[in-house]
């Protein structure tokens, strides 16, 4: 049922298909931040598209205009578990020659069909290195700082 605010306007809460704007920090359970609108523009987004992660999206239903809240999103609801079938050997031969080997950087694959596909190396060996196709923030639980600021 919607609230009425202090004009005797009706307030409309978040739900699913609306699109809405968020201003939002991501944090890591140590509290580092990984992501953040500060200073940008909110995050506008239709529920229900499955563009945003399951756990971002629930904690947003029913939230009001100007509503701020912090929701722990577990894993599950957010990039899941670390997949070992995603991590893969690559002989060193095989990547561009430009390529200097280093724990951490970013490495994009075409294939066959011409998708293209992310890793980051996860290990460095003499001659071959690991790759790691999991999202960065796979086995992660996760904490966002949510604000609405518009519903559509």
């Amino acid at each position: 049922m919607p609230y009425l605010n202090e004009n005797k306007k009706f307030m409309s809460q978040v739900k699913e298909n609306d699109t809405v704007k968020v201003h939002y920090t991501g944090k890591l359970k140590n509290g580092q931040v990984f992501d953040s609108s500060e200073g940008r523009e909110p995050l506008e987004f239709t529920l229900g598209q499955g563009m945003l992660i399951p756990g971002f999206e629930k904690a947003v239903i029913d939230m009001k205009v100007n509503d701020k809240k912090t929701v722990d999103i577990p894993m599950t609801e957010a990039y899941g578990e670390v997949r070992e079938e995603l991590f893969h050997k690559v002989e060193k031969g095989q990547l561009p020659e430009e390529v200097k080997p280093e724990v951490g950087l970013g490495l994009v694959s075409r294939d066959a069909e011409g998708n293209e596909h992310q890793f980051r190396i996860a290990e460095v060996n003499e001659d071959h290195v690991i790759v790691d196709g999991n999202h960065p923030l796979a086995g992660q639980e996760l904490t966002f700082d949510l604000e609405v600021v518009e519903i559509k």
